[in-house]
C-alpha cells in the first residue's frame, strides 16, 4: 500500500475521527499486526499538539492462553492497578483509539462461560468510572488490516496479496482518497440531514418486513432523536467521529418495546467466535428466543449476560446500496458490517440518543427508557427487499426504506 495514503489514512484518524486538541494524552490500542501505521498514527498526534501518547499492544492468542489458563477467579478481578487507570481517564479525559485488526476465530476453543462470567463479575467495578466518562472524552474505532483476519475474508490469496487487498478496502470504505477529511465533512452533513429529516417526522415506532422472516415491530422514545456521524464531546465541546467507517444513523428505542422476529443477514462475530445464520425472537422488548446454525451456546450466554442483554439498545438505519456493501466484501467485523445495511444492537442504549441528557444523570436516563448492561453487541438484518414503515405518533405511516434503501 501507498506510503502516502497511509499518511491521508493516519491523518484522517488524529484529525477527524479523535480531533485530538492541543496538550491531550491519547492512548492507542492495537494488536501486534502494522506497527509501522501505528506509529504513523503516534506521530499524527504529536503533529496535532498531543502532550502524551501511550501504546497499549494486544496479541489474540495470548488472550486465549490467558482464557484457557486462567482461573475465574483471576480473570474477573479489577486490580489496584486496572482501577487506577481508570481513575486516570476520569481525571485527564484522554482520547481514546482502537486500531482493530483482530482474528474473527482468534478465542475458537474458549470456555465461552468462563468468558461471560468473569465479565459480568468486572462490570459492576468499572461501571461507574465507565459512567463518569461518557459522553466527555474523544474516542475512535478503525481498522488495520491483520494477517488471520484477511486470510479469513480471501482465503484463495497468498496471505501478503490478502492484506494487501485488505488494505484497499478499509482505505476506500473509510473514504481515504484525495482529500479525506473533506471527504469527511460533506459525509457528516449528508448523515445529519437524514437525521433531521427522521426527527422531524416524531416517529413513535418502526415496523421492519423482509422476505427472509424478519417481521418486526420497534417503539422508539418520545424524547429520542436519530444520530449519526460526528458527536460533541459534553464540557469541552470537542467535535469527533467515533467510528471509522461510519454510514449510520441511529437511536436507542423504548426499553420494553419490540415484538417480532428478526433474522441475521451476516455473521456476528462475537468473544472471537463466529455465530453464524441466527435470529432472534422479541416479546415485550425481550429477547424470548434464539436460533443459530453455529455457536447458537454463544449467542445464548450473550442474551444473558446481565438482565439487560436481551433489550434492545440500538436501531441503526443504514442503505443496503452503502459503500462497505458495495464491496461485495464480507468483513467478519462488526465495525464494517454493521455499516454495510441496517442493523440492531442488543445491550447498552445511548444516553445521548435522548434530548436533554446533558442534563440528567445515567440513572434518570434509564429511566426515560434507555436500556442498561455491560454489553452492546450489533448484529446486522438489513437486506436487499427490506421494508421499514415509520408511524407518527399520530398515527400516520411512512415508507422509510423501501427494497433496502432510504425511500425519504
Amino acid at each position: 500500500m501507498q506510503k502516502e495514503r497511509l499518511q491521508k489514512y493516519a491523518e484522517l484518524i488524529v484529525k477527524c475521527g479523535l480531533n485530538v486538541h492541543e496538550g491531550q494524552e491519547v492512548i492507542v490500542k492495537a494488536g501486534l499486526d502494522q506497527p509501522e501505521f501505528a506509529a504513523m498514527v503516534v506521530e499524527e498526534c504529536y503533529k496535532a499538539g498531543a502532550s502524551k501518547v501511550k501504546m497499549e499492544w494486544d496479541y489474540m492468542p495470548i488472550d486465549k492462553l490467558n482464557y484457557n489458563y486462567r482461573t475465574l477467579e483471576t480473570l474477573s478481578e479489577v486490580t489496584d492497578i486496572e482501577k487506577a487507570e481508570w481513575q486516570h481517564k476520569v481525571d485527564k479525559l484522554p482520547c481514546l483509539l482502537w486500531l482493530d485488526s483482530d482474528d474473527p476465530d482468534g478465542l475458537n476453543g474458549t470456555d465461552s462461560e468462563k468468558i461471560a462470567k468473569s465479565g459480568m463479575a468486572r462490570f459492576p467495578i468499572i461501571k461507574p468510572y465507565r459512567d463518569a466518562l461518557e459522553s466527555k472524552y474523544q474516542w475512535c474505532i478503525c481498522a488495520v488490516p491483520g494477517k488471520e483476519w484477511a486470510h479469513k475474508i480471501f482465503p484463495k490469496l497468498p496471505v501478503d496479496n490478502a492484506v494487501e487487498k485488505l488494505w484497499e478496502a478499509i482505505l476506500s470504505t473509510s473514504r481515504v482518497y484525495e482529500d479525506p477529511i473533506e471527504e469527511w465533512r460533506k459525509h457528516n452533513a449528508e448523515l445529519a440531514k437524514h437525521c433531521k429529516i427522521l426527527n422531524d417526522y416524531k416517529l413513535a415506532s418502526l415496523e421492519y418486513k423482509s422476505s427472509n422472516g424478519t417481521d418486526f415491530k420497534v417503539g422508539l422514545n418520545p424524547i429520542g432523536r436519530f444520530v449519526g456521524g460526528g458527536e460533541t464531546t459534553l464540557g469541552t465541546k470537542i467535535y469527533f467521529n467515533p467510528n471509522i467507517p461510519s454510514e449510520e444513523v441511529f437511536t436507542s428505542p423504548m426499553r420494553g418495546k419490540a415484538e417480532g422476529k428478526v433474522v441475521s443477514t451476516k455473521p456476528l462475530s462475537y468473544q472471537g467466535k463466529l455465530i453464524e445464520n441466527f435470529w432472534m425472537r422479541f416479546e415485550n422488548g425481550k429477547v424470548v428466543e434464539v436460533g443459530a446454525e453455529k455457536n447458537q451456546d454463544v449467542l445464548e450466554k450473550m442474551v444473558a449476560m446481565d438482565e439487560g442483554a436481551a433489550y434492545l439498545g440500538e436501531v441503526a438505519l443504514i442503505a443496503y446500496d452503502s459503500p462497505i456493501n458495495n464491496t461485495g466484501i464480507l468483513f467478519y467485523n462488526t465495525l464494517f458490517d454493521e455499516n454495510a445495511s441496517c442493523h440492531l444492537a442488543v445491550g447498552r442504549g445511548f444516553n445521548e440518543t435522548i434530548q436533554g441528557f446533558e442534563k440528567m444523570t445515567s440513572e434518570e436516563c434509564k429511566k426515560a427508557g434507555i436500556n442498561e448492561s455491560m454489553i452492546h453487541v450489533d448484529f446486522m438484518i438489513g437486506s436487499k427487499d427490506m421494508s421499514i414503515v415509520g408511524v407518527t405518533e399520530d398515527g400516520k405511516r411512512i415508507q422509510i426504506f423501501k427494497n433496502g434503501n432510504w425511500a425519504i
